[in-house]
């Protein structure tokens, strides 16, 4: 081996051998292969899980918002890293509670409408219910 250094922002290893019969070099790189998440559903039914379709939820949640493409992204890395660290088999339930817990600090209308579809909302008591907890949760807007 000639050489053997990180890759890829960290991601990868490069590494540089050189063939002992011929004297040609030549590259690999190596990468982490994550395991595929499988989340079960509240039918009891398995699915791989698909990142996909978290953002589109939260998209659509985030409708004339100001919530940026950049945010939703890293909304949906963060909830898919601590998905990742509840084992292989996340429920359908976890997820939904981890995207709540991070688009409450990223935009309150976006997070009640969000819950209004994952909780089920029937009339305007559930949203009533779901902006008084909102509101004992945050602290009050401070006016200028």
């Amino acid at each position: 081996m000639v050489d053997s250094r990180l890759a890829d922002d960290g991601t990868a290893i490069r590494r540089r051998r050189e063939c002992a019969t011929c004297g040609r070099r030549f590259t690999t790189f190596e990468r982490i292969e994550e395991a595929t998440l499988m989340v079960v559903k509240r039918s009891g039914d398995r699915e791989p899980f698909d990142r996909s379709k978290m953002v589109a939820g939260v998209r659509a949640a985030s409708k004339n918002r100001p919530v940026s493409s950049e945010d939703m992204e890293t909304l949906a890395g963060e909830v898919e890293e601590a998905i990742r660290l509840l084992g292989p088999e996340p429920s359908s339930q976890q997820i939904g509670v981890a995207v709540l817990d991070r688009l409450r600090r990223l935009d309150e209308v976006a997070y009640l409408r969000f819950a209004s579809v994952y909780k089920g909302f029937e009339d305007i008591g559930d949203f009533e219910r779901e902006v008084g907890l909102l509101g004992k949760a945050t602290e009050p807007k401070r006016r200028v």
